[in-house]
């Protein structure tokens, strides 16, 4: 038997800017991987590491540019980065799984006894 507690949370004003703060920021950091992938799927790479992506996401979190990360956990930070990238690998599956099903049912619908022969068909 399966038993679940509900636990209600009510965060003071400082707990739940702070919480709202490591959403954005994981957010952010969801975004950035995926955005990274993508460019790299789109100059004809392979998939990135999450940790190649982590050691990135840490050089453009000690930029000044970027330096509202450092108030946040590393840990929401490279959680997100995991999740983006299982979620990107995951989509690739998908669309190679759904290629398979419609090749085999394309391949099932067809008469047998057609032959092409060049644009002619027999």
């Amino acid at each position: 038997m399966v038993k679940a507690i509900k636990v209600m949370l009510v965060p003071n004003n400082a707990q739940n800017t702070k919480m709202f703060q490591y959403a954005g920021a994981a957010r952010f950091a969801y975004n950035w991987a995926l955005a990274k992938e993508n460019e790299n799927y789109k100059k004809g790479g392979k998939f990135i590491s999450d940790s190649e992506l982590r050691k990135e996401f840490t050089r453009l979190r000690n930029s000044d540019e970027y330096s509202w990360l450092k108030n946040i956990s590393n840990n929401v930070t490279k959680q997100a980065i995991k999740d983006a990238c299982i979620a990107y690998k995951n989509f690739f599956k998908g669309l190679q799984y759904l290629s398979i099903s419609i090749c085999n049912q394309i391949n099932q619908n067809r008469n047998r006894y057609n032959i092409y022969l060049g644009k002619s068909k027999a």
